[in-house]
């Protein structure tokens, strides 16, 4: 088990491993108030088909048990409470409290307040009974976990066997030249953007460094592998800038 006195990345910053969840919670009490605008600005409205892509590969049927890790303001979770219907469950779950209080307001304008259940809960340790949900889905959330494989680990325990993991997460694009016109926009109109819109710069600098950081598509699908999930594969979007890994447990 490590401590605190071991490293990990935090951007290209290297910080203790127990300084980083603290850090990284700043970044997301910053920018939880106008996160939903700045999807939609930096993504030019993208991430809207990422989400819908894997919802709908997701396989969600009427009474399933469905938990949406780091799921922010609600735009999965809410998606997967019309497809459970009102004899399932469906979990919004986020580490940081600023972010899942949107998400739960988001919840309650949406109709889906009684539908949907909030918990503040660490991936790396979910407070869930083993084999209980159907599907477990986390997007655009796990390269800002400490432990990604004490997190996998843990969504592979509450899974029940069959069901199925998603990870949306931005990746490594295809294309060199892709990749060269990503990094330009990444690091300089991200944080433009966010100093402009959210008054908060260095949020957005974080956000593009934590990108460039997490694994690529193979490595991750390995990770999963790793932590006992079957029949692992990825469907790149948008040239690779973003991957939707999908696992099973057996």
């Amino acid at each position: 088990m490590a401590n605190d006195n071991d490293t990990t990345h935090f951007g290209f910053q290297d910080v203790p491993k127990g300084e980083k969840a603290r850090r990284v919670a700043d970044v997301f009490h910053s920018v939880a108030a106008r996160y939903d605008v700045m999807n939609d600005l930096m993504s030019f409205g993208i991430h809207r088909f990422w989400k819908f892509f894997t919802t709908e590969l997701a396989g969600v049927r009427s009474g399933a048990r469905v938990l949406d890790i780091a799921g922010g303001t609600g735009d999965l979770a809410a998606r997967f409470a019309r497809q459970v219907g009102s004899e399932g469950e469906v979990v919004l779950a986020d580490i940081n409290a600023s972010m899942l209080r949107v998400g739960r307001d988001r919840m309650v304008d949406r109709g889906l307040g009684h539908r949907v259940r909030c918990v503040q809960a660490n991936a790396e340790c979910l407070p869930f009974p083993d084999d209980h949900f159907d599907v477990v889905s986390i997007a655009f959330g796990l390269r800002n976990v400490t432990d990604k494989d004490s997190a996998l680990a843990s969504m592979q325990r509450v899974l029940k066997p069959g069901g199925r993991l998603l990870v949306l997460e931005f990746s490594k694009p295809r294309s060199e030249l892709l990749s060269k016109a990503y990094d330009l926009y990444s690091f300089r109109a991200l944080p433009f953007m966010g100093r402009l819109v959210a008054d908060d710069a260095d949020s957005y600098r974080y956000l593009a460094e934590s990108i460039r950081m997490h694994p690529d598509q193979d490595t991750l699908r390995d990770m999963m592998l790793q932590a006992g999930f079957d029949r692992v594969k990825y469907h790149n979007l948008t040239g690779g800038i973003v991957a939707l890994h999908i696992g099973y447990k057996g």
